[in-house]
């Protein structure tokens, strides 16, 4: 159905396009200290602007914002148009929270408050 617009509004819905997924993304890949922002994430990889993203092996860090999401192991890539398709081998999560040597209840309360050092209210 876009063929049928002018060259020129199919260029700027494209822009458009693009704009809003870094707008509304903040997905992205680190390796070492280079950052680059996912464009879309997928179960055995993801993709990058091809302009912009270098060709990654090896391990690399996927972040949320600043939160640690994922360690995965890249051994592909290819440009698939305006971007780079990176495939990975393996892709672990990172929990977020520290490891427990016992089973946590499903309905254990989170905290415990006690009496202040006075005793009262």
């Amino acid at each position: 159905m876009l063929e049928f617009l002018p060259q020129a509004v199919r260029d700027g819905l494209a822009q458009a396009r693009k704009q809003s997924m870094r707008r509304g993304n903040r997905l992205s890949v680190h390796d070492g200290e280079t950052i680059h922002r996912i464009n879309r994430l997928w179960d055995d990889g993801f993709a990058v602007d091809a302009k912009s993203g270098p060709r990654l092996r090896g391990r690399v860090s996927i972040y949320d914002g600043t939160r640690h999401l994922y360690q995965c192991l890249v051994i592909d890539s290819a440009d698939k148009g305006e971007e780079r398709v990176f495939e990975f081998k393996w892709l672990h999560a990172i929990p977020d929270r520290p490891p427990a040597d016992f089973v946590r209840e499903a309905d254990a309360p989170i905290a415990m408050i006690s009496k202040g050092p006075t005793g009262g209210h």
